[in-house]
């Protein structure tokens, strides 16, 4: 994508040197506004390896993390009085914005009533029909996490078919799951870099091709023996990767003649619409699963599945030998769940909450664009429903091993600090925003705005 030349001497279309110069003054501009986080949290959290509670909370690019006081709606307020427009938003698990007031008060409500008892609650008689009619899918079960809903579906996918590997696209993000650690380098399959403690070769298991590409899909599936194939409809976590138009028809086709099972997950690109990428575009996934923002930030995700998957699943369960599945945590399907599920559900994931989201939306990608445009960056624009990105290269990015070249650490570390010196907080791991039904219009100005002074330091 760039020249070996260029790419020594400049990133993103900008001189190397400039982009430290600028991180360098910003940098320490966000440590002179913090007196008191910096007091607090400069030389780490005391009591926590690695000085944070949870180690990613170091890839923030800021010196230090920024210690929150509180947040409400789509505005983070931390220890120092400084507020900031959030576009992270938890990073998509508080896509709706932060305490959606609905889910606030399921939450209360319930808090007096007992917050885990390994029984269903009433809410949980309006859930199961809620996600029918969301996400289309007849059958479904509750997790924690969406990593846990993806590796209990694939055990399900497995146990159906007979079969052991699965498929996955170079690039693609479905939380921690195991098979999923795997990378394309040289057209090799490999396991991904950094993997801590990881003892296996995952590629014994897992196929991994590049996203877009239908012939190495159907080559991949031609043995039949990959019992599932797991996507993102879109590529979400580095640089973002639409599909192309007739790409997912030829991937529900050539999974079918297969006989291989289908797992479509919708943990960000749930920004597309109350049905998700899904329901828009008319997918017609086996498993269906969602994490992250389903409780509106309370930790839950779903799985769903197919009659026919949920067919063959009880029959294998009637023909198994007794014992435990390997599936479910204590305290999954907990009522504190239910009730802010069933909130988020009923009053949150409305027509009337995705149209103002997706108008937002496009204006803040008209916006950057132009700014873009205006100062002949060699940047694009990508966005699915409600969730917006930057991109530091041309595009559009067609698969995995283009968006991994895309990816410009120093530029969009700089690029970030910046922006939150300017009242803007965006997604820290890439360049990723979101609009909430409680983000403003004001809110999105903002953030064009401070993108454009940043542009312009940065084009100078």
């Amino acid at each position: 994508m760039h020249s070996s030349d260029s790419s020594r001497t400049s990133i993103g279309g900008i001189d190397r040197g400039r982009v430290a110069d600028l991180l360098e003054i910003e940098a320490a501009a966000f440590r002179k506004a913090r007196p008191k986080s910096q007091a607090k949290v400069g030389n780490g959290l005391p009591g926590f390896f690695g000085g944070v509670p949870m180690h990613w909370m170091n890839d923030w690019p800021t010196p230090f993390p920024i210690l929150v006081d509180s947040a409400r709606g789509a505005t983070i307020t931390d220890i120092d009085g400084i507020r900031l427009d959030d576009f992270c938003l938890g990073d998509t698990g508080s896509m709706f914005g932060h305490s959606p007031p609905p889910v606030a008060r399921a939450i209360r409500r319930q808090a007096g009533r007992g917050l885990t008892y390994m029984l269903p609650s009433e809410d949980a008689l309006a859930i199961g029909p809620l996600l029918q009619q969301h996400f289309g899918l007849p059958f479904w079960q509750i997790a924690t996490t969406a990593t846990d809903a993806n590796r209990f579906a694939l055990r399900v996918a497995r146990a159906v078919t007979g079969r052991e590997k699965i498929l996955v696209f170079n690039g693609c993000y479905h939380g921690s799951v195991d098979e999923t650690m795997v990378r394309l380098v040289d057209g090799k399959p490999v396991n991904r870099p950094g993997l801590a403690g990881e003892f296996r070769d995952l590629t014994r298991t897992a196929k991994v091709i590049e996203f877009n590409d239908v012939a190495a899909l159907e080559a991949a599936l031609k043995d039949k023996d990959v019992a599932c194939v797991i996507a993102e409809p879109v590529l979400t976590n580095s640089c973002m990767v639409l599909a192309d138009h007739d790409f997912h028809d030829a991937l529900r086709r050539l999974t079918r003649e297969a006989g291989t099972l289908l797992l479509i997950d919708e943990t960000h690109t749930i920004s597309t619409g109350p049905g998700g990428y899904t329901r828009k575009y008319g997918l017609d996934p086996d498993f269906f699963v969602l994490g992250k923002p389903i409780a509106g930030g309370v930790p839950a995700s779903v799985w769903g599945m197919s009659d026919d998957v949920a067919s063959r699943y009880a029959a294998y369960n009637r023909e198994k030998e007794p014992g435990y599945s390997g599936m479910g945590t204590t305290l999954s399907a907990n009522p504190l769940q239910f009730a802010a599920m069933r909130a988020t559900l009923e009053e949150v994931m409305t027509e009337e909450n995705y149209a103002r989201m997706d108008h937002l939306a496009r204006r803040l990608d008209a916006g950057l664009t132009g700014v873009i445009d205006r100062y002949r960056l060699p940047w694009h624009v990508a966005r699915v429903g409600a969730r917006v990105e930057f991109i530091c290269a041309p595009g559009p990015l067609r698969n995995g091993a283009e968006a991994e070249m895309a990816h410009a650490p120093e530029l969009e570390a700089a690029i970030h600090v910046a922006l939150v010196n300017r009242g803007v907080l965006i997604a820290p791991f890439h360049n990723m925003m979101l609009i909430s039904p409680a983000t403003t219009g004001a809110q999105v100005n903002r953030l064009i705005t401070a993108f454009g002074a940043v542009a312009a330091k940065l084009a100078a």
